[in-house]
């Protein structure tokens, strides 16, 4: 037997050596904590097993999407052959739905465009397209789909509504508008996301001890959601790291 290589191991192998190498490159890929690997090293298959049980599992659910292409793209081709005889807004709204997780955003778009045209008063309608339009770089456009919906129901999908108009206020140069909404927001909303656009908001806006203090709230806020919703608001936390180096550097180079 080889010294230095857990004798659990052996029990399992070869499949502990593979459920180890699973884990290492789930662990490089999520940037895991350090003490992760050193367990999954130390404890070979053990270790590597109680990883991808409690950081893994918990996003099994996600891998249904990838599954539910071949599904969705069926539901796309017997939709858009319906709409000839049945050109209904739920058609449409379904339709533009699907392309919208196909990350086909501009045919989402005018989906909803032509659901819109038939019914004007679904928010959950007016929502998506803004939606679309955010996708596309197009805020213009997402500007007034986004007040439609913010106008009728502040607090419409738990109050991401209200933070992405302010982010798309900001970024079409409404800057008091998108200030007074990020103050608004930021009273009951606490998303990694609200947090972090609220920071880059106001280093765009040359309020840097501000950033700073929003841009710590995003991070600070990691240490209070459960893994599975930290590994989902990863790229928030990236972004409110990023903009905390560029301050500091900025400050001692200033």
């Amino acid at each position: 037997m080889h010294e230095g290589i857990p004798f659990i191991s052996y029990l399992f192998w070869p499949w502990g050596f593979i459920v180890q190498i699973l884990a290492l490159v789930h662990a490089v890929r999520s940037r895991a904590s350090f003490w992760w690997f050193w367990i999954i090293l130390m404890f070979g298959f053990v270790g590597a097993a109680a990883y991808l049980l409690l950081e893994v599992a918990p996003d099994l659910h996600l891998l249904r999407h990838s599954f539910a292409g071949p599904g969705r793209r069926k539901r796309i081709k017997e939709l858009e052959e319906n709409i000839a005889d049945n050109p209904s807004p739920a058609n449409y709204e379904e339709l533009g739905e699907l392309y919208f997780e196909e990350k086909k955003y501009a045919q989402a778009r005018e989906a909803y465009d032509k659901s819109i045209t038939v019914r004007s008063d679904s928010l959950h309608t007016f929502y998506h397209r803004g939606l679309s339009s955010l996708a596309l770089g197009d805020h213009a456009a997402a500007l007034p789909d986004l007040e439609a919906v913010v106008h009728k129901d502040p607090k419409f999908a738990y109050d991401r509504a209200a933070t992405l108009l302010a982010d798309t206020y900001g970024k079409t140069g409404h800057a008091d508008a998108a200030n007074a909404w990020f103050q608004e927001v930021t009273k009951t909303a606490s998303m990694p996301e609200t947090l972090c656009l609220y920071a880059l908001f106001l280093r765009a806006q040359g309020r840097e001890s501000d950033a700073r203090v929003w841009a710590q709230k995003t991070l600070d806020k990691k240490r209070t959601l459960p893994r599975y919703t930290q590994r989902r608001e990863r790229d928030w936390f990236l972004k409110a790291n990023a903009l905390m180096k560029e301050l500091d550097t900025k400050k001692n180079h200033g």
